[in-house]
Formats: structure tokens, C-alpha cells, sequence
């Protein structure tokens, strides 16, 4: 009963969160354009499969993912399992290598599981006519989002000041944006954004306050925050890169092709000069 009543309460809230959406889109409809939205009926359909998906999908990750970050988070900072100084209440970064790579391995399995970033990667695809591969760019978020939120991990075992992660980032992203093909960088940016949606937030943040509970001498509050910050900085580096990866390849492609179309012509030109001149 309880759970029905979860589900219940979670898909009035979810109503009020996407009423503005569906207000706003037949205003602008009936009202700016007027005209009546084409097939009424499959647009109330679509909004209900909507509303009964999110409500599902939150109500899940309230009831699963949330806690089970936390736990885990809890679990690999438990001093009985890191063992070294942590057994004397002693931070020491090097004692807590598993949960950097937990934290690279949520990052990169939350983040290619994100609807957000599906869509835009294969609208990606769709409008540069394949010249970008969708899986190659999810690929390429989710990696910078396994390192962000590993390096975020970092920080809060350290527990250094943030501000320094994200200016020092930021400054590396305005070079990579200088010299990267103008065609990606917003595709670059935008993908940054997209990580930071249903699944990956929620997820990260339990990770994130899982952590700042479990060390000794963090807070909660002023260190448990800022993973987020670090899954949609990076992302951008690492799509930038794979942008000019993949354009050093193409060009490296290029030249080697059109040698090898010089060297037939070449070898058939010695031919000819040793065949007049014997």
C-alpha cells in the first residue's frame, strides 16, 4: 500500500512538472500560430506514456539507485575494507583507489545509459550526415564523465577547494576551444549539459554525499556537493579531443591515400623516360 501510494504521489508531482511544458507548447499552437495541433489524440497519448514513464523512472531511482550509491559509497570508505591509516582516522588519498575507480565506472555507465544524451547524439548524426558517429560521442562523454567524477572524488577524499578543479578546467577547454573546428564546439558544449540529466544526477549526487559522510573530517554539505560540476566540464574536453583526434586521423588518411594515387603515376613516368631513353 505503501508503494502504491509513493507511485500515487509521485505522478500528481509529476503532472504539475510537465503541465508548464504541454501549456506552453499549445499556447503558442492555438494562440501565436493558430492552429489545432495535428493528431490531438496521439499527443494525449504520448504525454500519458510520458507521465507514467517519468513517475516509474523517479520513483526507481529513489527506491535503488539513490540508496545503492550511497551504500556503496559507505561500504568502499568503511576503514575495515580500506584498511592503511584509514584504521587510525587518518585521510590518505593513495588508501581509497577502488572508489576512484567506482566512481569512473558509475560515471561512465550512468552517462551511456543517459536518454539526453542518446537524443542528441543521433541528432547529431542525423544533421552532419553521419560525418559524427553517435556512439563514438557517447563514448567520448562518458569518458570524460568517468574522469570528472573520479578527479571529483578525489577532491572530496583531499578534500581541496573546488574552485581551483574548475577554473584550472576551464582554462584548458577555452584553449581546446581555440583550436578545435568551429562545427564542434557546440556540439562539444552542449554535450556537457545533456550529462547532467535523469539518470547521471541523481546517481553521482548519492555518490557524492556518500562520500562527504563516510570520511572522516568532510562535510556533507560543503564537500559532498560539486560532482555535478565536474561530469559537465569534462565531457567537453574530452569531445573537443576526440574532435581533433579524430580530424589529425582523417588528415593522416587523406595524405596517405593521395600518395599512394601519386605513386602508380610516378612509376609508370620512370617507366616511359627509361623506355625513350635506353
Amino acid at each position: 500500500m505503501d508503494l502504491i501510494d509513493h507511485l500515487l504521489q509521485t505522478g500528481w508531482k509529476t503532472v504539475f512538472d510537465v503541465l508548464p511544458i504541454a501549456v506552453i507548447l499549445i499556447f503558442f499552437q492555438v494562440v501565436v500560430l493558430k492552429r489545432m495541433p495535428p493528431n490531438p489524440k496521439r499527443i494525449a497519448v504520448g504525454f500519458a506514456y510520458v507521465l507514467v514513464g517519468l513517475t516509474l523512472f523517479l520513483v526507481g531511482l529513489e527506491m535503488a539507485l539513490f540508496p545503492l550509491g550511497k551504500t556503496m559509497a559507505r561500504q568502499l570508505t568503511d576503514p575495515a575494507f580500506v584498511g592503511g591509516a584509514a584504521l587510525r582516522g587518518v585521510v590518505n588519498w593513495r588508501d581509497y583507489a577502488w572508489v576512484y575507480v567506482f566512481s569512473a565506472a558509475i560515471g561512465f555507465a550512468t552517462t551511456v545509459a543517459e536518454p539526453a544524451l542518446i537524443a542528441v547524439a543521433l541528432k547529431a548524426q542525423q544533421v552532419s550526415g553521419g560525418a559524427i558517429n553517435a556512439v563514438g560521442l557517447r563514448l567520448a562523454v562518458a569518458v570524460g564523465v568517468a574522469l570528472g567524477v573520479a578527479l571529483g572524488s578525489f577532491r572530496i577524499v583531499t578534500g581541496t577547494p573546488l574552485y581551483g578543479y574548475i577554473i584550472a578546467g576551464y582554462v584548458i577547454v577555452m584553449v581546446q576551444t581555440l583550436r578545435s573546428s568551429k562545427f564542434i564546439i557546440a556540439l562539444a558544449y552542449d554535450s556537457g549539459g545533456v550529462t547532467t540529466s535523469t539518470v547521471t544526477v541523481p546517481v553521482v549526487t548519492a555518490l557524492g554525499l556518500g562520500l562527504a559522510s563516510a570520511i572522516p573530517g568532510r562535510s556533507p554539505l560543503l564537500d559532498g556537493f560539486g560532482l555535478i560540476a565536474f561530469a559537465s566540464l569534462f565531457p567537453i574536453m574530452t569531445v573537443l579531443g576526440y574532435a581533433k583526434l579524430s580530424e589529425i586521423a582523417q588528415t593522416r588518411h587523406d595524405r596517405r591515400t593521395q600518395k599512394e594515387a601519386r605513386t602508380p603515376a610516378d612509376e609508370r613516368s620512370n617507366t616511359q623516360g627509361k623506355e625513350t631513353h635506353p
